[in-house]
C-alpha cells in the first residue's frame, strides 16, 4: 500500500482533495491530510509517505521549505506541488527538485487524479529490481562476496570471539572491503521468505535476489552487510551514514517505512513474501550473537506463514551474562514454542520428532532421557495452562510424572497425545483471533470518532504494521477500513441529527469532522440529501 500526503493551508481544498483520493483506489492508495507544512513533518517522523501533494505558498514553511526536508526523510518520495501561482521563478524552483512535478489549481481535480496516478505507475514500475540484481550479480566480486558472508556468519555464530579489539576488528573489516566500523553501533534486520520454495536454487536464487534489494532501498541512509544465514534467513548489519555515526529514532522510521518498500519491491520482481524482524536499539559489534538470536526468536514468536509484516524489537537486550554455547535441548524447546505459538505446525513436528526420537534411542542416558523428556513435558504442560485447556487433555498432570508410565514408549505416545491436542486447539482457533482483533478495532473506531482514525493511528494503537493491518481488515469484514469508518460516521451522525437539537457544526466535531462543509459534502455523497434535508424529511414523518 502507498501512502499518499495532502499539505494545503486552505482547509477546504485539503478536505476536498482527501475526500477524493480517499475513494479512488482505498486497496492501493492511504490518505492522510496537513493543514501546515510543520503537520506535514509530523506525519513525515511518524510514518513512510510516498506521494506528497502540496502548495507552494504557505505561512511559515513554504512547499519548497518543506520539500526539502521531506528528502532528509523520504528520498523517494515523489512531491507534486499544486498552487494557483504562475510566475516563472516558483515553478523554475520546483523543478530543479528530484522527484518534483508541478501543476496549478486551475488545471482542475480530473488533471490531478491524472498525474497522482502517474506518479503512482512510476513508483510501481521503480520496484521492478530485476534488471538491477542482475548487474549487482555481473559486476560482482564472487571471491569477495564469500569473504564477507564467512566473516559476518562468523559475527552472528559467536561475536565475542570476533571483536578482540576495536583496531582488530577494523582492519578484519577492512581486508573484506565491509563498509562498516568497529567504533559504531550496529543495527540488524532479519527477512524470512514466508512460503517454502520448490528447489534449493530458487531457494538461493531468490535469497541472493532479496538481499541486493534490500541493500539497495537502505543504503540511502545506512551502509549495510547482507548474508543468508544456516536457517535460510537474510540477514543485514547496518550502520547510519550520519558523519558522527550515531544513530536515533530517525533511522529505525527509516528502516520500518523503506523494509516495506522492500517487501513491495519482493513482490513485484519475485513474486515472493517476506516477513522483517528489525532491532529498534543499537547494539556493539560484541554483541551482534545476543542480538541475532533475540531477533530470531521474536520472529518466530510474532509471525506465521504468509504473512508479510515489519515487526521492531525496542527491548535493551543486556550486555553480559551471554552463554557461548546454550543448551541444545533448552534452544529447540524455545524453538518449539516460537513454531506453536505462531501456529507453524511442521516444523513443530520436525523437532517435536527429532527430541522424542532421542527417547527411544537404545544408548541413551538416563540422564539424558529424563532431561529430553521432562523439556518437552513442560513446553506442552505450560502451553496447556497458558491457553486454558486442561479439560481437552485427560490427566495431563501426568506429563509432569514420568515414574506413573511404565515404560519408556508409553511416557513418549503420552507426549504425541497432548502434542496433537495442542495443534488440533491451534488450527480451529487461529480465525478467532483474528476475529478478536478486527472486533477491538471496530468497537474502537465506534466510539472514538471524533478522533484521530487515520490508518497510521488505529496502526500505532493495535500496534499493527499500516498495510498489514488495511489487508487483514479488508480480509476479515469485506470492506475497506476507510469506508468501515465513513459508515460508522454516517451512521452516529443520522442518530444526532434524529435525536438531538445539535447544530450540523457541532454533530460534523462530534463524528471527526472539523469542517462543517466537509461533513455535509460525505453525507450527501453517501445519503443523497444534506444533514439539514435529513432532518427536515424526518419531521415530515
Amino acid at each position: 500500500m502507498y501512502r499518499l500526503l495532502i499539505v494545503d493551508d486552505e482547509e477546504i481544498i485539503t478536505d476536498s482533495l482527501y475526500e477524493t483520493f480517499a475513494r479512488l483506489m482505498p486497496d492501493q492508495l492511504d490518505v492522510c491530510k496537513a493543514y501546515s507544512a510543520v503537520e506535514a513533518l509530523n506525519w513525515m517522523q511518524r510514518t513512510r509517505i510516498d506521494i506528497i501533494l502540496t502548495d507552494i505558498r504557505m505561512p511559515g514553511m513554504s512547499g519548497l521549505e518543506l520539500t526539502e526536508q521531506i528528502q532528509n526523510y523520504w528520498p523517494t518520495c515523489r512531491v507534486i506541488f499544486l498552487t494557483g501561482h504562475s510566475d516563472f521563478d516558483y515553478a523554475y524552483r520546483a523543478l530543479q527538485l528530484p522527484n518534483v512535478r508541478y501543476l496549478l489549481k486551475t488545471e482542475g481535480y480530473n488533471k490531478v487524479m491524472s498525474v497522482v496516478e502517474e506518479v503512482l505507475e512510476e513508483i510501481r514500475r521503480s520496484y521492478s529490481m530485476l534488471d538491477l540484481v542482475k548487474q549487482t550479480r555481473e559486476v560482482t566480486s564472487q571471491l569477495a562476496v564469500i569473504r564477507q558472508e564467512e566473516f559476518v556468519r562468523r559475527l552472528l555464530q559467536d561475536s565475542t570471539a570476533v571483536t578482540c579489539t576495536s583496531n582488530d576488528l577494523q582492519d578484519e573489516l577492512n581486508k573484506r572491503n565491509l563498509d562498516l566500523q568497529a567504533a559504531r553501533p550496529i543495527y540488524m534486520v532479519l527477512g524470512r521468505l514466508n512460503a517454502p520454495l520448490e528447489t534449493s536454487s530458487d531457494l538461493e536464487r531468490v535469497q541472493e535476489s532479496v538481499r541486493i534489494i534490500g541493500s539497495s532501498f537502505m543504503q540511502e541512509h545506512a551502509v549495510n552487510a547482507s548474508v543468508t544465514d544456516h536457517y535460510g534467513d537474510m540477514i543485514w548489519l547496518l550502520q547510519t551514514k550520519r558523519e558522527d555515526g550515531t544513530a536515533d529514532n530517525a533511522l529505525v522510521k527509516f528502516l520500518e517505512g523503506t523494509l516495506e518498500l522492500v517487501q513491495n519491491a519482493c513482490m513485484a520482481s519475485l513474486g515472493v513474501s517476506i516477513a522483517f524482524t528489525l532491532s529498534g536499539r543499537s547494539c556493539r559489534f560484541s554483541e551482534i550473537t545476543r542480538q541475532y538470536e533475540r531477533l530470531r526468536l521474536l520472529q518466530w514468536m510474532n509471525t506465521g506463514d504468509n504473512i508479510s509484516m515489519v515487526l521492531t524489537d525496542n527491548h535493551t537486550a543486556p550486555s553480559t551474562g551471554f552463554t557461548k554455547e546454550p543448551l541444545r535441548i533448552s534452544s529447540k524447546i524455545e524453538l518449539m514454542s516460537g513454531y506453536l505459538e505462531t501456529g507453524r505446525i511442521q516444523p513443530f513436528y520436525d523437532m517435536f520428532e527429532e527430541l522424542a526420537g532421542e527417547l527411544l534411542q537404545h544408548d541413551i542416558t538416563m540422564e539424558r532421557a529424563m532431561e529430553t523428556y521432562y523439556n518437552l513435558a513442560l513446553l506442552l504442560h505450560s502451553t496447556i495452562h497458558r491457553w486454558g485447556i486442561q479439560q481437552n487433555i485427560e490427566d495431563q498432570r501426568s506429563l509432569l510424572h514420568l515414574g506413573e508410565f511404565t515404560s519408556r514408549k508409553d511416557a513418549l505416545q503420552y507426549l504425541y497425545h497432548a502434542a496433537e491436542e495442542l495443534v488440533h486447539f491451534k488450527r480451529s482457533n487461529e480465525q478467532e483471533g483474528s476475529n478478536v482483533a478486527i472486533r477491538s478495532l471496530c468497537s474502537y473506531i465506534e466510539e472514538n470518532l471524533e478522533k484521530d482514525l487515520s490508518l497510521v493511528r488505529l496502526a500505532e494503537l493495535h500496534h499493527f504494521n499500516p498495510s498489514y493491518l488495511s489487508r487483514l481488515f479488508k480480509q476479515e469484514k469485506g470492506t475497506n477500513l476507510s469506508e468501515f469508518i465513513d459508515d460508522c460516521r454516517i451512521r452516529r451522525a443520522k442518530e444526532l441529527l434524529q435525536n438531538t437539537d445539535l447544530m450540523i457544526r457541532e454533530i460534523a466535531i462530534r463524528v471527526g469532522y472539523e469542517a462543517a462543509h466537509s461533513f455535509t459534502r460525505l453525507f450527501k455523497k453517501l445519503t443523497g440529501m444534506t444533514p439539514q434535508e435529513y432532518r427536515e424529511s424526518l419531521l415530515i414523518r
